[in-house]
């Protein structure tokens, strides 16, 4: 037999055999479509049954790929590091190299001299505080730090600090510089310019403060619904007094309250009162009008910088 026979014969089979699965779809095909007419025939009832009996066939659904978020890590800021390096650096001497702050002061930045201060030389700074960072390409950075003496001098250091690429690595690679402290700056004008004289809004902050500063009375009296400020506690003053109330608006200083809803910016100078003397305060506040009367309706936070309205610090 030649091969071309022999390869249209073993071809043969494959068509014949699509042939038969095609016919055979065919047939149940038009079974079915009798199936379904006959059951229309028959009645609801029937359908509803022949309906339920149909096999059904339920995709599942493709699981969610998860979602990878990346978040960037802000830079670590070396400025209390800088600070720990100085406090111990200018309280340790070449003389005692095994002293804990000598050796503080290596193991932060092992490359670094010690100091080798006189007898009679300044004594060791009352306080250290780092005052301001600046980040430098490679990782660096320059921290400026503070030293306060006890008879009121200061005097600034800039720090190198290395800080390592996961952020939780530092080394102070070079020895303090004394540099020149900061300038100061005309500060903005006050948006208080207007003068508050005696009265409700007066008579009000008086009672407010007098509640959250030396716990006399409840604070929540004098506050705008929706707000919530908790009083100082434990009460750090005994007696506290209103010294001069400065405001943005100048409905403020009216006579008479004015309509439900108005509200004003006020400055408040305040003067605290405990055992150990008179403290000089000043707080930055909104009051709102209702019912004939001021209600505190924010108190400016001193740690955020944001007011407390309707609860939220």
């Amino acid at each position: 037999m030649s091969p071309g026979k022999q390869a249209s014969e073993s071809e043969a089979p494959v068509p014949m055999a699509a042939g038969a699965r095609l016919e055979a779809m065919r047939r149940r095909v038009r079974l079915s479509r009798l199936a379904v007419w006959t059951v229309i025939a028959a009645g609801p009832i029937a359908l509803a049954v022949a309906v339920a009996s149909t096999p059904t066939t339920v995709e599942a659904a493709t699981p969610a790929t998860p979602t990878s978020v990346r978040t960037e890590a802000a830079p670590a800021e070396p400025g209390g590091y800088a600070q720990v390096f100085v406090s111990a650096w200018l309280r340790s001497s070449t003389d005692d190299a095994t002293s804990a702050q000598a050796r503080l002061a290596h193991s932060l930045a092992p490359d670094v001299e010690l100091p080798d201060p006189a007898a009679d030389a300044q004594p060791a700074p009352q306080s250290v505080t780092a005052v301001r960072s600046t980040q430098r390409a490679g990782g660096a950075w320059s921290v400026t730090v503070a030293a306060q003496y006890t008879d009121g001098s200061v005097r600034y250091y800039t720090v190198p600090v290395a800080v390592g690429s996961a952020g939780s690595s530092f080394t102070v690679t070079g020895a303090p510089g004394v540099v020149a402290g900061p300038d100061h700056i005309e500060a903005a004008k006050s948006p208080y310019g207007v003068s508050v004289p005696d009265g409700d809004l007066s008579s009000a902050l008086g009672e407010f403060f007098a509640a959250y500063l030396t716990g006399s009375g409840e604070v929540s009296r004098y506050l705008a619904p929706g707000v919530t400020l908790s009083a100082v506690s434990p009460a750090p003053y005994t007696a506290v007094s209103v010294q001069q109330i400065s405001a943005a608006e100048q409905t403020a200083a009216a006579e008479q309250v004015p309509a439900d809803g108005t509200t004003v910016r006020v400055l408040v100078q305040v003067e605290a009162r405990d055992t150990g003397g008179r403290w000089p305060l000043a707080y930055e506040l909104t009051l709102r009008a209702r019912s004939g009367r001021w209600e505190v309706a924010a108190l400016e936070s001193g740690e955020s910088g944001t007011a407390q309205i309707g609860g939220a610090r």
